[in-house]
């Protein structure tokens, strides 16, 4: 039986996967999960990492007989780390919004991490392992604009909330680790869509994420850190940038 410690960290091809991914393949064989098979191949070059290309909404929530690249991981005995850092968000309106788009992004941001956990509660169990969701400070708040993201935001805290106290007894830890707005491809189209420039520097670098889940991960025995919010130094909106995050 190994003894490797195992991570899995979905959205693993997105601006913070790469830098999650990098980090916990350190001390953990990191299963990276993404749709970007270019980028997956990347990482895949590393040592330490094994690349999963899958669409999590088909291959979890598309019926028990839809083909899933996932099977290897859901038959794994034991997962130490599991970081769920796949979302969507684009620009929505009470107005504006469709049934589809609340659909698109309930299912991506919330169901999908809640069925993949419970696939993997066993393995979790097993290891007394740490399930991470990556959230926003659009969980804690909300925008006229960007009311879809913030609503799948708000439901990811109630899930970790209500997961860690169901899963305490098991020593399953659950901790949420909310970026403020970080320099990646999802912020610059949001910031596209609103037409508001865009100054990488203004933003937390993606690293800084990944190290924030390394604390998280490294916590003691007896403890586990529940939220964590990393924001920039200097918030944007004291830069007058106005870039909801």
């Amino acid at each position: 039986m190994t003894t490797e410690a195992i991570a899995i960290v979905t959205g693993a091809t997105g601006g913070m996967g790469r830098e999650i991914v990098e980090e916990l393949a350190r001390t953990h064989h990191v299963y990276a999960l993404g749709r970007n098979d270019d980028a997956l191949a990347e990482l895949g070059a590393l040592s330490n990492v094994t690349p999963v290309s899958t669409d999590l909404v088909t291959d979890l929530l598309g019926g028990a007989d839809s083909p899933s690249s996932l099977v290897p991981l859901l038959d794994l005995t034991r997962i130490d780390v599991l970081v769920h850092a796949a979302a969507i968000a684009t620009r929505f309106s009470v107005e504006s919004a469709r049934v589809e788009d609340w659909r698109t992004a309930m299912d991506i941001n919330v169901v999908v991490p809640a069925e993949l956990t419970r696939r993997l509660l066993p393995a979790l169990r097993a290891a007394q392992g740490s399930v991470v969701f990556i959230n926003s400070g659009a969980g804690r708040g909300s925008y006229g604009d960007n009311i879809v993201y913030a609503a799948t935001k708000h439901a990811l805290y109630a899930l970790a909330d209500g997961l860690r106290k169901a899963e305490s007894g098991a020593g399953v830890r659950v901790s949420t680790v909310a970026p403020g707005p970080t320099d990646t491809p999802m912020l610059e189209k949001l910031q596209a869509q609103s037409g508001a420039e865009y100054v990488p520097e203004h933003y937390i670098a993606p690293v800084e994420v990944a190290r924030a889940i390394r604390t998280v991960v490294d916590a003691g025995p007896s403890t586990q850190i529940t939220d964590v919010s990393v924001r920039p130094r200097i918030e944007v909106g004291d830069r007058k940038q106005g870039a909801p995050a």
